[in-house]
């Protein structure tokens, strides 16, 4: 073989990698495969890796999906693009000199020092400020919404954001405290959502809960001792879903203040679900009862 033809041959090698790694990455993004345990040795080469201390109004996104819905909102004011070649072609911004930010080509390596080696940035991160602070006016028309009780995880947070937007949810209502602010992290695990929904923050959770009662709202509280199946307990036009953390569930004022409390029925030996997966079960439980409303 000559050496023309094999420089030819490498450099399709190295084309049909980067697509094959492209079509892979994004599966995993839409979670139709699982992302793969990060190696212990990576981990340990970087055993003093710190997380960068962030000023009040910055955020750090990463990820391909993340970056790209953060890019398409016109809510969200970016300060700064980091970004490989390769991921820049996969963002398809088209012109640098036009976005109206600074764009700064970078190697993976650059991005995991300030991200850390556990981050599945995927050659890109963009810095940013916080989205703007939503109140309950801020809930659209969607008769079917989402509150959740002192859910800390980030990861759990942005998995539940992520089936809202899937399920046409119109906001998801937080507390301030015990609660997850906007992260990459969060953001990550949302895969995007983050951008689509309103991620309302409130004081207290019963007071909200009340509003939402005078909004038309039935709001049904998750829980795995309710007194009625989930299917049984669903009424009216508008719902509100609630739902509290794992181990802990709701709080003792939050099942006094919700419309009713109901349970996900399971015929199998385990009793208790990730709280990300009985909020989708949840939601499409509520998307078929609204639907015969």
């Amino acid at each position: 073989m000559s050496k023309d033809n094999l420089g030819d041959k490498n450099a399709k090698d190295t084309h049909y990698a980067t697509l094959r790694r492209a079509h892979r990455d994004g599966k995993r993004e839409r979670g139709e495969i699982p992302t793969p345990v990060q190696d212990k040795r990576k981990r340990s080469a970087a055993p003093d890796w710190k997380a960068p201390q962030l000023a009040p109004d910055q955020v750090l996104l990463y990820g391909i999906h993340t970056v790209r819905a953060a890019l398409d909102n016109p809510e969200r004011k970016i300060t700064k693009l980091s970004v490989t070649q390769n991921a820049l072609v996969r963002l398809e911004t088209g012109l640098v000199e036009e976005l109206g930010f600074p764009v700064e080509i970078v190697t993976p390596q650059d991005l995991d020092k300030i991200l850390g080696p556990d981050a599945i940035h995927q050659g890109a991160m963009l810095e940013t400020v916080p989205l703007p602070v939503r109140s309950l006016s801020a809930l659209n028309d969607s008769p079917l919404i989402l509150v959740l009780d002192q859910v800390t995880d980030p990861h759990n947070v942005g998995a539940i954001m992520r089936s809202a937007v899937a399920f046409n949810a119109g906001a998801l209502i937080t507390t301030q405290r015990h609660s997850p602010t906007e992260s990459g992290v969060m953001a990550k695990s949302a895969s995007g959502a983050l951008e689509m929904i309103p991620y309302i923050q409130i004081t207290n959770l019963a007071d909200a809960l009340e509003e939402l009662h005078k909004l038309g709202f039935v709001s049904i509280g998750l829980d795995s001792e309710g007194p009625e199946p989930l299917e049984q307990a669903l009424s009216g036009a508008k719902i509100a879903l609630v739902l509290g953390a794992e181990g802990k569930g709701l709080r003792q004022k939050t099942r006094q203040t919700v419309s009713t409390l109901a349970r996900v029925e399971m015929p199998g030996a385990i009793k208790s679900l990730n709280v990300s997966n009985a909020a989708a079960i949840a939601m499409y439980a509520a998307r078929g009862h609204l639907a015969k409303a």
